[in-house]
């Protein structure tokens, strides 16, 4: 317990402190529980998202290996040297429980679907075709899997921060505080309890100064 002055205004400060510092643990508590079961809800979509990236990922891979064991390596080459398709990666946040989460988005140069084939499809094998398709589809899956798992990355650094804060209330600053009352108060009732004595001992004292001056005014 730090060395604390014990006096009324001391006391009073403190109980202010006290009844501050168990409403701001509660308000850590309720955003400590908040952000995990946020957080768990994240961890579950990503496992799911993952899955799928992952699948189709492989399916595109496979696809390409195809594509290739039928076309001559300079005909590949050239047919996605010069892609008809673009897009650009737009990126904003949103605050969740003080946590600023990442929210992207893409937009496409332009509109048509077919834009995503930069050849024509006499050339080259339909395996081709479908490992382009399976790209674009799953790249809507594959940003919004970065953006989870950013998002998990900084929520897992604000559960931990929030949890030492929780953990610095609940075992060092509130039973300190509180530890620091009891000796103020034990300190003042001690106060409390000589000032009556000396106060009874002075009165003793008074009562006998009279009797005595009352004897001696009888003689």
């Amino acid at each position: 317990m730090a060395r604390v002055n014990p006096t009324r205004m001391e006391l009073t400060r403190l109980k202010k402190k006290l009844v501050t510092a168990k409403r701001g643990h509660k308000l850590l508590k309720d955003k400590r529980d908040e952000l995990m079961r946020r957080f768990l809800e994240l961890v579950r979509e990503n496992m799911a998202l993952r899955e799928r990236v992952e699948e189709g990922l492989k399916n595109a891979n496979r696809n390409f290996v195809l594509a290739k064991a039928v076309m001559r390596e300079e005909t590949l080459n050239t047919a996605l040297m010069a892609p008809l398709q673009s897009l650009s990666v737009e990126v904003g946040s949103q605050n969740v429980m003080s946590v600023d989460i990442p929210k992207f988005d893409y937009k496409t140069r332009t509109p048509g679907e077919n834009d995503i084939y930069s050849y024509g499809f006499a050339f080259t094998s339909g395996d081709l075709d479908f490992a382009v398709k399976s790209l674009a589809d799953i790249f809507p899956d594959m940003l919004k899997l970065a953006e989870i798992e950013k998002s998990c990355q900084l929520m897992a650094a604000e559960i931990e921060k929030t949890r030492r804060r929780v953990n610095a209330l609940e075992h060092v600053m509130i039973p300190e505080t509180e530890e620091s009352i009891r000796y103020i108060t034990m300190k003042l009732d001690e106060n409390e309890r000589s000032t009556q004595v000396r106060l009874m001992k002075v009165k003793d004292m008074m009562i006998k100064e009279n009797i005595e001056a009352k004897r001696a005014a009888q003689n």
